[in-house]
């Protein structure tokens, strides 16, 4: 299901700055879905948490899945800029409301020790999607142009979850989720305001360092594809930033493993750091960057910020009480992506400045994150040793 969502996903999203432009929308309106991909990340996750926490895995998945195709039927319908924006409100929603079930089926069958093995598998799978998916969706846009090849890429993206709905379906046990002490709300908590009470201080560190990091990531995301086939000196095509995109998904896939087996043996901590590491650096490398080959090697430095990606979500569901793993998931993502949308949104007018200004700003606060978390970020064991 995850092959197959997320190839129709990637073949389409990756390219919507592109087909805004083409459709006649300007910086702020990919500055606004920007944003709105990261708002609605947020605002998707508690909710995806309490679902999968009250309905299981294969019900809220089917829920989840038939939001999304919401959204594919009315970008192909409907080709304008603000039909764009108004269908994103749901086919954005599907990986982050996706999520809390999915790391809470992860963390239920995996004893802790494999956790981060058990993550770092499911991250390789979703990346194989990610790695094709542009490279087809730039394929699709040589064939049939920028307008007609992404609405071409929504269609496969709609056949696609179509097919994986009825897999699910098939294959997916039902199971809902089990009362702890005969009462089922202790599980499934409705309140987000609740559940911060049950977050260790040890994850409320983590959260604000990730908060900084991700403004670092979030302030130039939408502008990575427009830097690279508008603005610099040798602008790259569709089909090759199709496959800069793939070269980033296979360097994340060749370090997963390795680095989520010395996670599960040693403290997850130092991995995490290393990762904020490479998020911070790829805006200033890719502002160097002024061709197709330096590219590479950029894209190469973006794909080494899944170096600890998964680590840092075992982490999370290390240090979210066991009963609340979905809710608590959620939570985490609802307050992290609401807080960075507005990186999101304000990466537009950092643009219309320039792009060294956006560029350099997200370096700095992914900077100021790294340090951070090095310095006051603890994992399980230390919290556990704690007084």
């Amino acid at each position: 299901m995850v092959i197959l969502v997320g190839m129709g996903e990637r073949m389409a999203e990756r390219f919507l700055p592109i087909y805004l432009i083409a459709l006649g929308g300007g910086a702020l309106s990919i500055g606004l879905l920007n944003g709105l991909d990261n708002l609605l990340s947020a605002l998707y996750a508690f909710p995806g948490g309490y679902l999968s926490d009250r309905l299981g895995t294969k019900r809220s998945l089917l829920v989840f899945n038939v939001i999304a195709m919401v959204g594919y039927l009315i970008v192909i319908v409907v080709p304008h800029w603000q039909a764009v924006i108004i269908g994103a409100i749901f086919f954005l929603s599907w990986s982050a409301i996706s999520l809390p079930a999915t790391m809470s089926l992860i963390a239920r069958v995996l004893p802790m020790n494999k956790r981060t093995m058990g993550v770092s598998m499911h991250s390789l799978v979703r990346r194989i999607p990610m790695a094709l998916g542009p490279i087809l969706g730039g394929v699709c846009i040589a064939i049939w142009g920028e307008r007609g090849g992404v609405r071409m890429a929504f269609v496969f993206a709609l056949i696609l979850a179509v097919v994986a709905t009825m897999l699910q379906q098939i294959l997916i046990e039902d199971e809902s989720s089990k009362p702890v002490n005969g009462n089922t709300d202790s599980i499934a908590e409705k309140s987000p305001f609740r559940m911060f009470r049950f977050m260790r201080p040890a994850l409320k560190r983590l959260l604000v360092c990730d908060i900084l990091v991700r403004f670092c990531e979030q302030i130039p995301y939408a502008f990575v594809v427009v830097w690279s086939m508008k603005s610099i000196t040798h602008p790259v095509s569709a089909v090759q930033f199709g496959f800069l995109t793939g070269i980033e998904m296979v360097t994340a896939m060749l370090v997963y493993i390795p680095v989520a087996y010395l996670a599960d043996k040693n403290t997850k901590k130092p991995f995490v750091v290393i990762t904020f590491a490479f998020f911070t650096f790829f805006p200033l490398v890719l502002f160097f960057c002024q061709s197709f080959t330096w590219l590479v090697f950029a894209f190469i430095l973006r794909g080494f910020k899944e170096f600890g990606e998964p680590t840092r979500k075992a982490l999370i569901m290390d240090l979210a009480p066991e009963d609340r793993k979905a809710g608590m998931f959620g939570l985490y993502y609802l307050i992290r992506d609401i807080i960075v949308s507005l990186a999101a949104f304000g990466g537009a007018f950092l643009w219309q400045i320039g792009p060294a200004v956006n560029f350099v700003t997200a370096f700095i606060f992914g900077i100021i994150g790294t340090v951070g978390f090095a310095v006051w970020g603890r994992d399980l064991a230390a919290e556990q040793t704690r007084p």
